[in-house]
């Protein structure tokens, strides 16, 4: 593996991720939604591989390579999102609408916002990027006790966001 995309320090910038082999470029982003994967530690894991139905999450191995992700198999599903235990993995949508994006995001805190809610979006550092509406909470049986928010926000921060605030 070559090591020269890993961070062994702090967050990854946004700059370190599109540089990464594996983060999605603009062009995979229009296609609809998608997943985005940030795993920057090479450890022996492989739920997002093992849970992927489309086969679009490929680890390999050996078990501790960084996971890749094909894009034209990705439809966006977000059963990854949720089996990821480093809660590495969001779904992220270019296409929702002329003016907002839509994330969808593990959040594994209380109390849980309520859909309509407005809330503080938050970058990789958990610094407030924006205002956004709450639109989706995935609490399924199937997700183990992680709760998937998704919410609706400005286009213009698409890049950044990656949370929101707890509340």
């Amino acid at each position: 593996m070559d090591n020269k995309y890993l961070k062994t320090v702090g967050a990854p910038s946004l700059e370190e991720l599109q540089n990464s082999p594996s983060f999605p470029k603009h062009e995979d982003f229009l296609k609809g939604p998608i997943a985005v994967i940030e795993c920057i530690e090479e450890i022996p894991c492989n739920p997002c591989e093992t849970s992927c139905l489309k086969g679009a999450i490929c680890v390999g191995k050996p078990i501790t390579n960084l996971p890749k992700i094909d894009f034209k198999k990705c439809a966006g599903c977000g059963i990854c999102v949720a089996a990821c235990p480093g809660l590495a993995i969001y779904i992220k949508d270019f296409t929702y609408s002329e003016e907002e994006g839509l994330i969808s995001f593990p959040f594994e805190y209380l109390p849980l916002p309520s859909i309509g809610d407005n809330v503080i979006m938050i970058d990789r550092l958990g610094e407030e990027i924006c205002q956004g509406t709450v639109t989706k909470i995935n609490n399924a049986k199937v997700n183990i006790n992680t709760v998937v928010i998704s919410a609706i926000y400005s286009k213009k921060y698409f890049q950044e966001v990656i949370s929101m605030k707890r509340l």
